[in-house]
């Protein structure tokens, strides 16, 4: 009779001690004298391996001479307590299959240790190695808890568009969908630009940037919304903290105003870290060991302080008559560098910090105006080793200011009809944020290179795999 396979994250269940079972996984480790071999596997469900003992009476040595770092096995025999340090219980090995083999010549992970940067280049293969296991069981735990935070705050979760013919942030830096061949573009004669017409959508389109305009739509009717999806950036910025696709999370909600949304991004991003620290505290504690040493006091930091929260002008000021010189000179108006704003929450405060009431230049044109003229109802939420993690405001639901902002901007607001309806039909004071997921990952882990929380990143000049 077969047994069914027991995943490595379950096998140390102390109940199983004294009972046959199976296991699956690829080979971490094989060491071991001409008695006894002992082999560490892994099948990713866990950072923890699961001691194979194998006893070599017992098995053919031609058998055996396969299973080397990276090949992957079916291994059934007795799980026992066990009498090494570093584990609580083993296999002793009844049966061993082997599945596939990994050249020692060819296979790139062998045991030893290998930089970041190598392992980006084989990031293909890199989620085999104790990190990336761990970096990416801690994403898909944060994407978990995304969705039951907002599932149980009666949130609806609002699938905006990946191919828009708008540019919510009004940068530019998209990338073109077209299905046209660019070798041969068709010209319209009166204007000798090209005619999209002839394109897929009948018009010029590209990959969202951000769904938060289809977002309010979709909170001025269903009340509370957040979107989760991909986004795009088509900016030539080759640094730690910037990739070309990454993930967003948005939410937009109806009657919120920017204290509402201030207390929605504490209370979320509090949640996230709370339960990646509940859910994955081995992977942490594996993370913190081997890059950062101070990342569990760092998290807990965050969940054990209110964050602060600062208009924009008290913040510079604090910035002027800090004593400190920056890189980057510090005046009123200025948009705040990640040295500026990491000295607010890490040396001036020593805790998280909302930055509010950004001067309106510097903010994108949905945001709400406030009585001075001057300023917006931004907010910034600013994390200690990060700056910026989340960006969000107040929305400006008064048609004849939006359309003044929009006119002051030259927003070509020619496809956006449908956006500018909201505040003609019912419009509301509503409010919302972004939230870069990657960013999340990256504080939560203790990495320091946003290539490394993503399975597959995208960079310039970098789109393998």
């Amino acid at each position: 009779m077969d047994i069914k396979r027991t995943k490595i994250v379950d096998i140390f269940d102390p109940n199983l001690i004294g009972q046959k079972v199976c296991v699956k996984g690829w080979v971490r480790t094989r060491r071991g004298n001409k008695n006894v071999q002992f082999v560490a596997l892994n099948d990713g469900s866990t950072i923890k391996n699961i001691q194979i003992v194998i006893d070599l009476s017992k098995f053919d040595e031609e058998t055996l001479k396969p299973i080397t770092t990276g090949s992957s096995l079916h291994v059934e025999g007795m799980l026992v307590a066990s009498q090494g340090k570093g584990q609580t219980s083993e296999i002793q090995a009844e049966t061993i299959e082997i599945y596939g083999t990994a050249d020692t010549e060819s296979y790139p992970l062998q045991k030893k240790g290998h930089t970041l940067e190598f392992l980006r280049e084989k990031a293909h293969l890199r989620p085999r190695t104790n990190t990336f296991g761990a970096v990416l069981r801690v994403r898909s735990a944060l994407a978990f808890a995304i969705h039951k935070f907002f599932n149980e705050r009666g949130f609806f979760y609002l699938h905006t568009p990946l191919i828009t013919a708008s540019d919510c942030e009004g940068a530019g830096a998209m990338f073109q969908v077209t299905t046209l061949n660019l070798n041969e573009l068709p010209i319209d004669e009166a204007t000798g630009k090209v005619d999209y017409t002839q394109d897929f959508f009948g018009k010029q389109t590209s990959l969202t940037v951000s769904g938060q305009l289809e977002g309010e739509l979709g909170a001025t009717a269903l009340g509370a919304i957040y979107t989760f999806g991909p986004t795009f950036r088509a900016e030539n910025s080759n640094t730690p903290r910037h990739l070309a696709e990454f993930w967003m999370i948005e939410p937009e909600v109806a009657f919120n105003d920017i204290t509402d949304n201030m207390d929605l991004a504490e209370a979320f991003v509090k949640y996230c870290i709370k339960y990646a620290l509940d859910n994955c505290r081995d992977d942490i504690e594996f993370l913190s060991q081997m890059y950062d040493k101070e990342l569990i006091t760092r998290l807990n930091f965050v969940l054990e302080n209110s964050f602060v929260r600062l208009p924009y002008t008290e913040g510079i000021k604090i910035l002027q008559e800090s004593g400190k010189k920056f890189e980057f000179p510090v005046s009123w108006g200025i948009d705040l560098q990640s040295e500026h704003e990491r000295y607010l929450v890490e040396q001036h405060f020593k805790r998280p910090v909302i930055l509010t009431d950004y001067p309106k230049e510097i903010k994108a044109f949905y945001m709400k105006l406030n009585d001075d003229g001057k300023t917006v109802r931004a907010m910034d939420v600013l994390f200690p080793n990060i700056g910026e993690i989340i960006g969000g405001s107040e929305r400006e639901e008064n048609y004849d200011k939006l359309m003044q902002r929009i006119e002051e901007l030259h927003i070509p607001m020619k496809d956006m009809w449908w956006y500018l309806d909201t505040r003609r039909f019912g419009t509301v004071p509503h409010s919302g944020f972004g939230l870069g997921f990657e960013r999340l990952v990256l504080f939560v882990t203790g990495m320091t290179n946003i290539r490394d929380v993503i399975p597959f990143p995208r960079t310039p000049k970098n789109a393998e795999f």
